[in-house]
């Protein structure tokens, strides 16, 4: 994943939520306090995203230092902490939010990747993401995907060639989408065709592509186009995937099958910081 790209929406989120300063914060304490905390996990799932909360209060202030006890990828637990968090006691809070946000979305992710993934343990497939990803956090969900232990598809829309159904019903064929990506801009890049019907199948592989998607498949026309295809080109299954369907779908032996519900309908994992209150100033 690009440092620098993950920096740029940290800076991007930081600058959306503090504004031109958090005013009660900055109000109430004063900017030689400190103040310590833990991150506790208010259910159980997978954790993902501690670098991107490391570079938020780094972003901010230097001094702030978060020690994880569960590394990306370990199971968490109701109640459980999960970090320690210490440093200036301004700084600290300002990032909570923004720190928080990142943490529960990229572990609500990991947490549904892990699942997609163990249903599919023992056979060949693997999970893969898609480009349904929240806009401006393309990088922070798919690097949580591969937290939880799918892959990565392409990241964007210049990585690899997916000829779709548009593009093939725009170009007048199968064989005409084709030609043209093979002799423009996208020449020196994979190249993935999307079929609907085994007659495309047999017309897309053909082709040779680097990749066939068998899109919104019955499960018989998919174990079909298993046999077809005879393992020339690499099958990826897509559309309606759910937990409940995909073991079945991957004991067919294709070797992809992308998931967009890893990223576009993501249920955030309950995860809160913890402030430890210092003793007053006036107790005996």
């Amino acid at each position: 994943m690009n440092d620098n790209g993950i920096e740029s929406i940290v800076r991007r989120a930081l600058e959306e939520d503090i504004g031109t300063g958090d005013i009660t914060t900055l109000a109430i304490l004063s900017p030689k306090q400190k103040l310590t905390g833990h991150f506790v996990a208010k259910c159980a799932g997978v954790v993902a995203g501690w670098g991107v909360v490391e570079c938020v209060f780094r972003c901010l202030d230097a001094n702030v230092h978060v020690h994880p006890i569960i590394a990306d990828g370990g199971r968490i637990s109701n109640g459980q902490r999960i970090a320690h968090i210490e440093g200036p006691a301004q700084s600290l809070l300002a990032g909570e939010r923004t720190a928080l946000n990142f943490l529960q979305r990229m572990s609500g992710i990991a947490t549904r990747t892990r699942e997609f993934v163990e249903a599919v343990n023992g056979t060949s497939a693997t999970i893969l993401d898609t480009r349904k990803t929240a806009p401006g956090l393309r990088l922070t969900d798919k690097l949580a995907v591969k937290i939880g232990g799918g892959k990565n598809h392409r990241m964007g829309l210049y990585d690899m060639a997916l000829i779709k159904n548009n593009h093939i019903s725009a170009a007048g064929g199968i064989p005409h989408a084709v030609g043209r990506v093979r002799s423009g801009v996208g020449a020196a890049r994979p190249i993935e065709i999307e079929v609907r019907t085994i007659r495309e199948l047999r017309e897309a592989l053909a082709l040779k592509p680097d990749r066939i998607m068998l899109d919104n498949m019955s499960l018989t026309n998919i174990r079909e186009a298993v046999v077809v295809s005879e393992n020339l080109v690499p099958l990826e299954v897509s559309g309606n995937i759910t937990l409940e369907n995909v073991s079945a779908i991957a004991a067919t032996g294709v070797p992809y099958i992308s998931v967009g519900e890893l990223t576009h309908s993501v249920k955030a994992l309950d995860i809160n910081l913890t402030i430890e209150v210092p003793p007053r100033r006036d107790s005996i």
